[in-house]
C-alpha cells in the first residue's frame, strides 16, 4: 500500500508544480477587454487570444466590465464591479489595465477629470498590496473614431488629455505603458461602431499585450527603404531607425563611424550620425547579437519624395522627350525608389482578396533602390526624373528620388488623420456620399470597391488613406523635400482646397519634423475645364502665405482636352529651379513673372512682377489673354505692352480700370515670359 501511495504521489508531483509555476495574467478593463459585440466573444476577446500566444505557461484571466470607468465617481466605477474584485482575488503576476475609455462620457470627464491620476493611482497600489511581486502596465487607450456620435462634442478632445494623463501616470508609479492607440489608430475599419474592435482588431490588442509582456518584437526589423543602392541624406544629422525584441543591444557602422544603441520596451531604436557630405559607396551594417543586415552600393546625396496624382507618376516612356531621354539613362548616381500601386485606380472593379489587403494599407508593392538605366527608366516619373537630373548635373552630388504618386489622388488622402480630425473633421464623415470630395474621385472609388462585403471598406481616395499606406512606411526617413504634382482631384472647389493644402504642407512638414522642409509643387496645366483658371491663381496666392514653398507654372504646356500633356521635361526642371535656387544656392531664377502689384493711372493700369527682368512674349508676338475691368466688374479683351519690365493694360471699353486678370481660360495661349523664357503665372489682381 505504501509503494503505491508513494507511486500516485510521485505522480502528482509534476502536475502540482507545473501549476504552480504557470505565470497569472489578469487583463483588467472595459468592454473593449471583455469583448463587447465581438462574434463568439470567448473565443475572439483579446486576453483569450492572448492566451495562444503566451502558451501553456500562463494563465491569462479576462476581467473587463463593459461600461465600466476608471473614475470611482463615474457612472460606472471599475472599483465597484465584481469583476474587480476578482482580479484583486486572482493575484497575478501580470496585470494589464485598460480603462478611461467610458471616462470620455459627458457624464464623467467634464466633472471629475482632476481624481484621474489619483483614482488610477490607487488602483495600480492595490494590485501591488494583492500581489506585491506582481508587474502592472497600462494600457494608452484604443481609438474612439470619427464616426462615433460624440466625437466632436467632447470625446475627441477628452481622449486626447486621458492619454497625456495616463503617460504621466505611468511615469510617476513606475509602471509598463503600452500603447493601444498606435496599432489600431490607422484601422478605422477595424471598428465597426467606431469604439469596439472586430476579431481581427481584438488580435492586433492580443499582439500589442503580447510583445510588451514578452519584449518579443520580431527580431531586428527595419523600414521599407533600408536595401542595397539607397540614397542617404547628406549635410543633416542622420537618423537611422528600426525595432528589435526589447532591450537588444544595435550595433550601426557607416562610412567607418559606429554607433550603439538599445531598442527600448516597444521594441523602437534609433540612432542619430553627425551630417555626412555627399560620397560613396559605403555599406551600411547593423546587427543585434543574433541577426544583422548589411546593405551595399549605399550613397551620401540629395533625397526628395515626389509625391502626387497621375501627372507626377506619368511615366518618362509616354513623355513627348522619351527617346532623348533614352538614349542617357544610365545615370549611377541617380538612384529611384518606386512605391508602384498593386493596383492602379482605373476603372474596374477590384477583386476582394485585394480589398482586403487595401484595409490592412497594403496598397504598395514591396521594392528597392535600384540605379537609374533604360531598364527602368520608362516607368518612372518623368518629371521626376528630369527634377532628379537637374540636381545631379549642377551639384554632381548623388540624388535619391522616392516616387509615391497615385493617379486621381484627392489631397485629403495624403493628409494625417490628426490633422483631420482637428482642422477639417467634415471631411471625414461617410466620405463616400460627402460632397466636400469631388463627384468623380467618389465615383470611382465606388466602381472600385463594389465587390466589398465590409462597410467601412478602404480605398486609396479616402481622407488620410495614402498617408497612412504610403508615407507612414517611410519611417521619418531623412529627406531634403517634396516635389508635388496634384490639384486635379480638388479643383472642383477653390476655397476648400486653400484648406487642404496648407494642411497637407503642415502635415508633412510635422512628420518629418522640418518646420522649413521645402514644398515645391505644380500649378494645373491647361485644360477645357472651367473652374481652373481660378484654381491656377489660388495655387499662385498661396505661395504668399505657405512658407518654404515654389510652384512651377505648367499652363504653356498644357492640353485642352488631354489631363495629362506629355511635355514634362520642362516642368521637371522648373521645379528642379526652385530648389537650386532656395535650398543649393545656385545663381538660377526660379520662376517665371509672379505678379506683385498694379496701380492704375490714366486708365490705364500698370502691372509690376516678380522674377520680371527682361519680360518679353514667347512667340514674339504682341502680349495675349490680358482683361481688364472697370467697377462694374464686367471682364474686357485688353491691349498689353511692355515697358520697362512693366506691363501697361488698357482698353477703350474700360474707361474706370481696377481689376486686371491675366490667362483667365482654362486652356490658356497667354505668352508672357521673362528672361529666362519661364511663363508668367495665371493671376486676377483683386482676389
Amino acid at each position: 500500500m505504501k509503494v503505491y501511495l508513494y507511486l500516485w504521489i510521485t505522480l502528482l508531483i509534476p502536475v502540482f508544480v507545473s501549476a504552480k509555476e504557470k505565470i497569472k495574467v489578469a487583463c483588467v478593463g472595459n468592454s473593449v477587454t471583455y469583448g463587447y459585440l465581438l462574434p463568439e466573444r470567448e473565443k475572439n476577446a483579446y486576453p483569450v487570444q492572448l492566451q495562444k500566444l503566451l502558451g501553456e505557461n500562463y494563465i491569462v484571466k479576462n476581467f473587463g466590465k463593459s461600461g465600466a470607468t476608471l473614475l470611482k465617481m463615474g457612472h460606472r466605477p471599475y472599483t465597484d464591479q465584481p469583476e474587480y474584485q476578482q482580479a484583486l482575488d486572482f493575484a497575478a503576476e501580470r496585470v494589464v489595465i485598460h480603462l478611461g475609455l467610458n471616462d470620455t462620457d459627458p457624464r464623467n470627464w467634464p466633472h471629475y477629470r482632476d481624481n484621474f491620476i489619483k483614482d488610477y493611482t490607487e488602483l495600480i497600489a492595490s494590485f501591488k498590496a494583492a500581489n506585491p511581486q506582481c508587474k502592472i502596465w497600462i494600457c494608452r487607450l484604443t481609438p474612439i473614431g470619427d464616426r462615433h456620435p460624440r466625437f466632436r462634442s467632447g470625446t475627441r478632445d477628452w481622449h486626447a488629455e486621458i492619454q497625456k494623463e495616463i503617460e504621466k501616470i505611468a511615469v510617476h508609479t513606475e509602471v509598463g505603458l503600452i500603447d493601444l492607440e498606435e496599432p489600431l489608430y490607422h484601422r478605422p475599419d477595424l471598428f465597426p461602431d467606431a469604439l469596439h474592435p472586430d476579431p481581427e482588431g481584438a488580435t492586433l490588442l492580443a499582439q500589442t499585450v503580447y510583445s510588451a509582456l514578452t519584449g518579443d518584437y520580431g527580431g531586428l526589423q527595419l523600414p521599407l527603404l533600408y536595401s542595397d543602392n539607397m540614397i542617404l541624406q547628406r549635410n543633416k544629422p542622420l537618423l537611422l531607425s528600426g525595432k528589435a525584441d526589447k532591450g537588444e543591444k544595435i550595433r550601426v557602422k557607416i562610412a567607418g563611424q559606429q554607433q550603439t544603441t538599445c531598442s527600448g520596451e516597444n521594441g523602437k531604436w534609433e540612432v542619430t550620425f553627425p551630417p555626412f557630405e555627399a560620397g560613396g559607396p559605403y555599406t551600411l551594417e547593423i546587427r543585434t547579437s543574433r541577426q544583422k543586415q548589411i546593405y551595399h552600393n549605399v550613397w551620401i546625396g540629395e533625397v526628395w519624395v515626389c509625391s502626387g496624382q497621375s501627372n507626377m507618376a506619368f511615366p518618362l516612356k509616354q513623355c513627348a522627350t522619351a527617346q532623348s531621354a533614352f538614349r542617357q539613362a544610365r545615370q549611377p548616381q541617380i538612384r529611384l525608389f518606386h512605391m508602384q500601386p498593386y493596383e492602379e485606380t482605373n476603372a474596374v472593379e477590384w477583386r476582394p482578396s485585394f480589398l482586403d489587403s487595401l484595409n490592412r494599407l497594403q496598397y504598395y508593392r514591396t521594392t528597392g533602390w535600384t540605379e537609374t538605366d533604360t531598364a527602368i527608366i520608362g516607368d518612372f516619373s518623368a518629371i521626376a526624373y528630369y527634377f532628379g537630373k537637374m540636381l545631379n548635373d549642377s551639384l554632381n552630388v548623388p540624388v535619391g528620388l522616392i516616387l509615391n504618386a497615385v493617379g486621381g489622388s484627392p489631397c485629403e488622402s495624403w493628409i494625417d488623420r490628426r490633422t483631420l480630425e482637428y482642422d477639417l473633421p467634415d471631411i471625414l464623415q461617410d466620405w463616400k456620399h460627402n460632397d466636400m470630395i469631388q463627384d468623380w474621385v467618389r465615383q470611382r472609388a465606388g466602381q472600385n470597391i463594389r465587390q466589398a462585403n465590409r462597410k467601412e471598406q478602404r480605398h486609396p481616395y479616402e481622407p488620410c488613406y495614402l498617408f497612412e499606406a504610403g508615407i507612414l512606411p517611410l519611417e521619418h526617413y531623412p529627406i531634403a523635400g517634396i516635389i508635388w504634382y496634384q490639384g486635379e482631384s480638388n479643383a472642383h472647389h477653390t476655397e476648400l482646397a486653400e484648406q487642404l493644402f496648407p494642411m497637407l504642407v503642415n502635415s508633412w512638414r510635422h512628420y518629418w519634423q522640418s518646420p522649413r522642409l521645402p514644398f515645391y509643387y505644380v500649378q494645373l496645366s491647361s485644360l477645357n475645364r472651367p473652374s481652373w483658371p481660378r484654381f491656377r491663381d489660388s495655387q499662385r496666392r498661396m505661395l504668399q502665405t505657405i512658407p518654404y514653398t515654389g510652384m512651377a507654372v505648367s499652363s504653356d504646356r498644357g492640353d485642352s482636352l488631354d489631363v495629362h500633356p506629355r511635355y514634362k521635361k520642362e516642368i521637371g526642371e522648373r521645379l528642379g529651379r526652385w530648389a537650386l535656387a532656395n535650398n543649393y544656392g545656385k545663381s538660377i531664377t526660379p520662376s517665371g513673372p509672379l505678379f506683385r502689384s498694379v496701380r492704375f493711372h490714366n486708365k490705364q493700369a500698370i502691372l509690376e512682377f516678380d522674377y520680371g527682368h527682361h519680360l518679353k512674349t514667347s512667340d514674339g508676338q504682341a502680349l495675349r489673354c490680358f482683361e481688364i475691368a472697370g467697377p462694374d466688374g464686367l471682364f474686357y479683351p485688353a491691349k498689353a505692352f511692355i515697358e520697362d519690365d512693366r506691363v501697361i493694360v488698357t482698353s477703350p471699353k474700360v474707361t474706370a480700370p481696377c481689376v486686371v486678370r491675366y490667362a483667365w481660360q482654362p486652356f490658356t495661349r497667354a505668352n508672357l515670359v521673362n528672361g529666362d523664357n519661364l511663363p508668367a503665372s495665371t493671376f486676377r489682381t483683386d482676389l
